[in-house]
């Protein structure tokens, strides 16, 4: 299977280019020679115009010129660059050592101003200046270069702390899956290998047994107050593939290679800064290029390895792709993503919505379910919003709801054909049950339903769902 991708305008800034190696090598050298040699000597003149030849060439193909070293590896506009660290280390040591984390050049750029720049450098350290770099930048004539150091975006006084796993009591099979997706993400940030037994266990483990529970289904369904990290969201992401599979009627071969692909959707997460991933607030051009490079990033993870099913590292791919042939990567126009890959993506926005972020809380499932109805048909395969909502309903199991008789209950199960209309079990304002099952579907005399749910309700961190959902067959 090939991974190749139509060149666009979108495409090309996800495509990692050496040139920025030669550019920052370029420039500590001529820091060097500047130190060592007195000026106008040809060495220095030598150096200087092979880095004003490269810094034009790379800037015909995109300007500015942004060069960051995010966590010791180089990122060219937003995307890692395949340097191999021996290669990369004494470049980007140079760099650090000198305080320099950011290098932007601009169109317009003089040589001389390349010149300045190194000399600037080198004269950095020997004379501290109070100014601020921007300041002596500008001082010394260069004003198509911007320095500086990455700062991470540390807000979390200013928005709600959230756990990073579900709370209260969890089932065990779910906490084994949780456990093991945590592991394999792990492994892969760390540069290991992904162990395809792994996948397969933790595919087994899905189907057999985390499936078959109401109290997991609930948990995985409704509002989620824990941080929506990537590994667990993955987890969450490959038992409702499941469930919306199952309900559009695949079989059991095509169901292990869904599971297998929705846990690994989003591996290529694992390449990016956790400070973009997990940023409060908006992210600005160059962040979003590099997050928007995550599916071509996983694919080339899945690809090298060994023992998945051929469709995995496509899925990965297409995610974030629309039924209309948009979205990113560029796949050339028209081209339209695998219908599990379409399955995937509207589970994708469900999960991602409804669980909590650093800077957002999470969305109620009936909102989610909303939002999807807006992008069914652009974005999202309509058919498969409409069975996705139909199956988990606006008031999935476990939820806790307000009805319009001002009474709080836990959704126990849904009722045929009336999405908006579950069967409740109602609760105290100590969560406690407070009688028997309603079923809010119910008519009276005169057609028109007794009861409605109003709201999704989010619970207190003491609410143990699994009180009122068991481990029946979901």
């Amino acid at each position: 299977m090939s991974l190749a991708l139509r060149s666009s305008p979108r495409a090309a800034d996800t495509v990692p280019r050496a040139d920025s190696l030669a550019v920052l090598k370029g420039i500590g050298t001529l820091r060097r020679l500047i130190g060592i040699y007195p000026e106008g000597h040809p060495v220095v003149r030598q150096r200087l115009q092979e880095l004003d030849d490269t810094v034009r060439s790379q800037l015909r193909r995109q300007s500015p010129i942004c060069i960051d070293v995010v966590q010791g590896e180089v990122h060219e506009d937003g995307t890692a660059v395949p340097i191999e660290l021996a290669t990369r280390g004494q470049v980007v040591q140079d760099l650090l050592a000198l305080g320099v984390q950011s290098v932007h050049i601009h169109d317009g750029v003089e040589r001389e101003e390349l010149r300045a720049l190194a000399q600037f450098l080198w004269d950095m350290q020997r004379t501290p200046s109070t100014e601020t770099v921007a300041a002596q930048l500008a001082a010394r004539g260069i004003r198509h270069v911007r320095l500086g150091r990455l700062v991470p975006l540390d807000t979390r006084q200013l928005v709600q702390h959230w756990p990073d796993r579900p709370s209260g009591t969890i089932d065990a099979d779910y906490a084994d899956s949780i456990l093991m997706a945590k592991e394999a993400f792990e492994d892969v940030t760390a540069g290991r290998e992904l162990k395809a037994n792994t996948v397969r266990d933790f595919v087994q483990l899905i189907m057999l047994k985390v499936a078959r529970s109401n109290a997991v289904l609930s948990q995985v369904l409704a509002v989620k107050q824990y941080e929506n990290l990537t590994w667990l969201h993955s987890v969450n992401v490959s038992m409702l593939s499941l469930l919306l599979g199952r309900r559009v009627g695949l079989d059991a071969e095509v169901l292990t290679a869904l599971i297998e692909a929705a846990l690994l959707h989003d591996i290529g997460k694992t390449r990016i800064p956790l400070e973009i991933i997990q940023k409060p607030g908006a992210l600005d051009e160059h962040e979003r290029r590099t997050i928007e490079a995550h599916p071509v990033l996983g694919a080339e993870i899945l690809m090298r390895m060994k023992g998945l099913h051929p469709l995995t590292p496509r899925i990965a791919l297409e995610h974030h792709r629309t039924v209309k042939g948009t979205g990113y990567p560029d796949g050339g126009d028209g081209v339209i993503p695998h219908p599990l890959s379409q399955l995937v993506s509207v589970v994708d926005i469900y999960e991602a919505v409804t669980g909590a972020r650093t800077y957002r809380a999470p969305a109620t499932p009936e909102r989610a379910c909303l939002m999807l109805a807006r992008l069914a048909g652009d974005t999202l395969n309509t058919a498969l919003v409409k069975t996705f909502v139909n199956t988990i309903t606006f008031f999935p199991v476990g939820s806790l709801v307000r009805t319009s008789a001002e009474q709080l209950g836990v959704v126990v199960r849904p009722t045929d054909g009336e999405p908006l209309h579950p069967v409740i079990v109602p609760v105290n304002d100590r969560l406690e049950r407070d009688g028997d099952e309603i079923d809010t579907s119910r008519r009276g005399d005169d057609g028109n339903h007794r009861l409605h749910v109003v709201e999704s309700v989010v619970p207190a961190d003491h609410f143990d769902v699994n009180a009122f959902v068991g481990r029946r067959a979901a």
